[in-house]
């Protein structure tokens, strides 16, 4: 069994920065493969950043490319996803989530594990 926790939304002008925290539980964190997600009133959930489980590779959906970035402590069996330039279309709940077998990291299904989401508000 895996818990997720994020921590680190808020609400943040246009232009600024946020970074989200996501605390896993479980003894082989380093085995599971982590993204993050969101989700906008009345939209559906969609990707927006994962890592691998080796940690190597990083997937990013086009619309944050250059401004996200995910990172992995396995010390301390947290994700990150610092958030930069953020703009008002980026205002949602994200959420942490945890694959702990194989499967796409962009797709919503390949993921088993799923925090309880944090709000994010970006004004314009």
């Amino acid at each position: 069994q895996v818990q997720l926790v994020e921590s680190g939304g808020g609400l943040v002008q246009a232009g600024g920065s946020l970074r989200l925290s996501c605390a896993a539980s479980g003894r082989t964190f380093s085995s599971y493969g982590l993204g993050w997600f969101r989700q906008a009133p009345g939209q559906q959930r969609e990707f927006v950043a994962a890592k691998s489980t080796s940690g190597l590779r990083s997937y990013y959906v086009d619309s944050v490319k250059g401004r996200f970035t995910i990172s992995r402590d396995n010390a301390k069996n947290t994700v990150y996803l610092q958030m930069n330039s953020l703009k008002p279309e980026d205002t949602a709940v994200y959420y942490c989530a945890a694959r702990t077998r194989g499967g796409d990291p962009y797709k919503l299904e390949s993921y088993n594990y799923w925090g309880q989401g944090t709000q994010v508000t970006v004004s314009s």
